[in-house]
């Protein structure tokens, strides 16, 4: 089967989980699957539904619990709740009607939220094997080619350049046996330029750090329990209240970024370490995240800016001597290093859509990543940032 641990995800995952225990441990929700070209997925169903099937047999194993049970940040009581945790797949519906693949995640937010790294790590691989197999292997597009762009993190390592690497490739990955090669070839060609990854199963593995904050679901449920115009202050007040220090990097484009520096008072400026680009123009993103620091009084180079939005190499190195020496600086490389071969990867994702019964929405500064299913609540949206 495809996964095989209840830790073959997303560190935040995880984080975000441990937040709606504590804090919203009645909300429910429902998140909506999108493949975003349009690839027709619906041959794949039945395959896709047992695997799916399958997760609800997996538990954390005592060691699996230990390890995350030593992560500074989680709490023992969280760890405790986790024990007899299981995934229900009577909470996911996959269909095949209105010529597309459909999946439906409904249930207690904190008995779903795990579904959706593991679904689109699942849909990716059965899609792959059928399709590419065996791609890492043929010619020079798999391993040669991933040999190459370690040359090229080495060669602007070696000119001094700061770069602060993370793997951020389950969600898109090729499959899992793929993404455990690329991880264990980054870890012995690049060195130190590999500061960690986001699946925590590798982590544990091969002896990295595990990064990830917060998901953008995290910051649309605001819009379920306060006012709209309130919704990204309650979820960052929620989240600093949960973590106190610990895992300080917000997202910023839930409603674009304009949106967010708008609400990223001079307390959240101070509290949060930096900001997690996902979307629009990354340059200009930085550009204006100094700018908002330098407004506020803060030195930015004791700030962070994590850039995750479709990075390849050559966009990475670009970025870093941009920034040099104005703001810190890392790189979630994601579908680049797991999912590059000689045909495209698959754009899909699973949100969001609804909190408590209500409606969410996330605006993106890219066209093609806004995802909302309300056109009367997605127009309030607008209205109420005074989007475009």
């Amino acid at each position: 089967m495809i996964i095989e641990s209840l830790l073959d995800t997303d560190l935040y995952k995880y984080t975000m989980q441990q937040a709606v225990w504590s804090q919203f441990p009645q909300a429910s929700v429902e998140y909506a699957f999108k493949c975003r070209n349009g690839v027709d997925l619906r041959p794949y169903a039945v395959e896709i539904q047992a695997e799916i099937d399958h997760l609800g047999e997996l538990s954390l194993r005592p060691d699996e619990q230990s390890y995350l049970a030593g992560i500074r940040f989680i709490k023992p009581g969280y760890v405790d709740s986790l024990r007899r945790f299981l995934l229900d797949p009577a909470n996911v519906r996959v269909t095949t009607s209105d010529g597309e693949l459909g999946i439906r995640v409904r249930g207690s937010w904190f008995h779903t939220i795990l579904f959706e790294v593991p679904i689109l790590a699942i849909v990716n691989e059965v899609y792959f094997r059928s399709t590419e197999p065996d791609a890492p292997t043929r010619g020079s597009i798999g391993r040669e080619k991933l040999l190459q762009k370690c040359e090229q993190i080495n060669a602007a390592s070696k000119r001094g350049l700061p770069l602060r690497v993370i793997e951020f490739g389950t969600r898109r990955r090729y499959s899992r046996g793929w993404q455990r090669e690329v991880v264990q070839t980054l870890k012995s060609e690049i060195g130190d330029a590999l500061i960690g990854t986001s699946n925590l199963l590798l982590a544990k593995e091969f002896g990295l750090r595990a990064f990830g904050t917060m998901a953008h679901e995290f910051l649309q449920a605001g819009q379920a329990f306060v006012h709209l115009a309130d919704s990204q202050k309650f979820a960052l007040e929620a989240w600093n209240r949960e973590y106190r220090g610990d895992l300080g990097i917000a997202l910023s484009d839930v409603f674009g970024m304009d949106a967010f520096l708008h609400d990223f008072d001079l307390l959240f400026s101070k509290t949060y370490d930096g900001a997690r680009h996902d979307s629009g123009d990354p340059f200009v993103w930085g550009e204006k995240l100094i700018a908002h620091y330098e407004t506020m009084g803060i030195d930015s180079r004791t700030k962070t800016a994590v850039f995750s939005d479709s990075l390849d190499i050559p966009k990475m190195v670009a970025l870093a001597e941009r920034f040099e020496g104005r703001i810190r600086t890392q790189f979630g490389i994601g579908t680049n290093l797991t999912n590059d071969f000689d045909f495209p990867p698959l754009p899909i994702v699973l949100k969001m859509v609804r909190c408590n019964g209500r409606p969410t929405v996330k605006v993106s500064d890219s066209l093609g990543k806004t995802m909302s299913e309300d056109d009367v609540y997605l127009r309030y949206v607008h209205q109420t940032f005074g989007l475009h």
